[in-house]
């Protein structure tokens, strides 16, 4: 499967400035984010794609939407592969306003409020990505997936660090990795 890091937000943009949380819940993409997903999509127009599976933040959404719009394959929003919570940026939006903003697409599956209420520990981070694998296994064409997804779960998922608009071929059946750090 491919895991793709959502575009750059707002919080990222401020964050990797000051290393301060900015208070931005939920944040959009920024000029830049929106390229970088533009570009991702570009990249990935030639991949095999079955699915995409997208996390519920705005960020990732609307990073999924350009690959979505340019492939005709099924878009599923799932909140396993959403980031730890542990900062404002990661307060999401409820599921309601997401089916607004994004009508085309079933936001049906997911709680209306489907982040977590308290900061989670990186344990918890790990072991939705050792769910998440075990599901993907599952699936004959799992590697006809695109994953777009974040920082720490794609850490979770691959003990490596990718940069926003970034993406990597991972096989969900090979060992997960030794978890090095948890500072963003």
């Amino acid at each position: 499967m491919i895991l793709l890091r959502h575009g750059q937000s707002e919080f990222n943009l401020h964050f990797s400035k000051t290393r301060q949380d900015p208070g931005i819940i939920d944040p959009k993409l920024t000029d830049l984010g929106h390229r970088q997903a533009a570009e991702a999509a570009q990249a990935l127009s030639q991949e095999k794609v079955a699915r995409i599976i997208v996390s519920p933040y705005t960020r990732a959404l609307q990073t999924a939407s350009y690959i979505a719009d340019s492939l005709a394959v099924p878009l599923l929003i799932n909140p396993t592969v959403r980031e730890r919570y542990a900062f404002a940026c990661d307060i999401g939006s409820p599921r309601t306003e997401l089916a607004e903003a994004w009508p085309h697409w079933d936001f049906s599956t997911i709680e209306e409020i489907w982040w977590p209420s308290v900061p989670e520990p990186a344990s918890s981070v790990v072991n939705r990505a050792a769910l998440f694998r075990s599901e993907m296994i599952a699936l004959e064409d799992w590697a006809d997936t695109i994953v777009v997804t974040h920082w720490g779960f794609i850490m979770s998922m691959t003990g490596q660090t990718l940069q926003n608009g970034q993406w990597l071929r991972v096989d969900p059946s090979a060992p997960p990795p030794e978890l090095i750090s948890w500072k963003p």
